[in-house]
């Protein structure tokens, strides 16, 4: 049996075509959804009870790392976990070190987008042992073409690797295009001229969304900032091509395109007036993958690259208290969404300035800490701790809130 997490648009079409090729599915999304052919799972340690496969498909590495986390205790020993999702090599590190011995991880990234997927053509990236690729090879077929780049880890690296030049050469593109503009040259001119040189394919394969506008969206341009923002963290953080171009997708981001087809930098490019220097306009912050708020206030205010993020409290999208007298439980439920509000700013832990804890009995602060370790694990930010009577919800026992630098 396989366990299929994730069903954004990429997650739903790949576990669909495992339904179809008529593997027994089990599929587990965090808004739920259905999936014709397959079992519905409660929760993720559900979902991985009877799977001998385990594939996930999700956003960013703090949702891997959460719904990673909660599949732990369903987990077979001797079951193989293939992360598809585009995380970086630094979070397949620490995903292998969070799972046990007894079970086997593949790295395998994919290159394509949502018609790839729904055809079976995408290009996967495969990192992993040999023995532990061959074991899954027959379901990863069903995907595409498998190319098999090391050791674990090594899948995540060469696709970011891909999406640094593939995407920056996007984005400097755009930015040619409104250089054209300006100097009064024919865009279609220019993008003839460029047809008959190195960028033939590149150009061939954007000139219907610069002229016509960008399509459905397909690769969204906010993953796409986020796929360079993480090709920015690692060994090979000094590639300044791809820092600018990251610079301007999270501008993108910012103006509203994120959900936008990543070819929607033409149209940023093109429509953007002659700069100037406005004021910092501030931001209010809602990412749709924390539960919402009951509507007094945000979950963050951004100006400029200064971040300030609520205090967090550990309650569900029904405001019911998960982990109700566990101090560990509602610190790690607290500390993913947190993870999640900073990285949909471009931010991480190692970013947060100061970072504020109010505790209602300071004799449980302990638990607290070992969670946090895990969060802050580098040099720790400005700190302050309060112990309060009480939060305003019975049954909580922590909140945290904190500044960071964004973008």
């Amino acid at each position: 049996m396989i366990a299929f997490l994730g069903l954004g648009r990429m997650g739903a079409l790949m576990a669909g075509r495992l339904v179809d090729a008529g593997h027994k599915v089990t599929v587990w999304n965090r808004t739920p959804k259905e999936l014709p052919g397959a079992h519905i799972a409660s929760s993720p340690a559900d979902a991985v009870a009877d799977a001998d496969l385990v594939v996930t498909m999700l956003s960013d590495p703090a949702a891997v790392d959460e719904v990673a986390r909660a599949a732990l205790p369903g987990l077979r020993p001797g079951s193989v976990f293939v992360e598809m999702s585009t995380i970086g090599p630094e979070a397949v590190a620490r995903l292998r070190d969070l799972l046990p011995g007894s079970v086997r991880l593949v790295d395998a990234p994919v290159l394509g987008s949502l018609k790839p997927a729904a055809d079976g053509t995408l290009t996967i990236l495969a990192g992993g042992a040999s023995e532990d690729l061959a074991s899954v090879d027959d379901v990863l077929t069903i995907f595409g073409t498998i190319r098999h780049a090391g050791p674990v880890g090594a899948g995540a690296a060469l696709k970011l690797a891909v999406m640094s030049a593939i995407v920056s050469a996007q984005v400097m593109l755009a930015e040619n295009l409104a250089y054209v503009r300006a100097l009064g040259l024919d865009r279609s001119d220019f993008l003839d001229t460029l047809s008959g040189t190195a960028l033939a394919g590149l150009v061939d394969r954007v000139r219907p969304a610069v002229e016509s506008g960008p399509p459905p969206t397909g690769y969204a341009l906010g993953l796409a900032a986020k796929d360079l923002r993480l090709a920015g963290e690692g060994p090979g953080a000094a590639q300044t091509v791809t820092a600018a171009a990251r610079d301007r997708l999270a501008q993108a981001v910012r103006d509203g395109l994120g959900g936008q087809d990543v070819t929607a930098i033409f149209t940023a490019a093109l429509d953007a007036p002659a700069p100037e220097a406005p004021a910092q306009p501030v931001l209010k912050i809602n990412p749709a993958a924390v539960p919402a708020t009951n509507g007094y206030y945000s979950h963050a205010t951004r100006t400029g690259d200064l971040l300030f993020v609520s205090g967090q409290v550990s309650l569900d999208e029904k405001g019911q208290v998960v982990g109700e007298g566990d101090m560990a439980r509602q610190s790690e439920f607290i500390y993913a969404n947190l993870g999640r509000i900073l990285e949909d700013q471009g931010s991480s832990f190692d970013r947060v300035l100061h970072v504020r804890t109010f505790v209602t009995d300071m004799s449980l602060l302990g638990e607290h800490r070992d969670v946090r370790s895990r969060y802050f694990t580098g040099e720790p930010p400005a700190s302050t701790t309060v112990e309060v009577s009480r939060l305003f919800q019975p049954g909580l026992l922590i909140e945290i809130e904190v500044v960071a630098a964004a973008g």
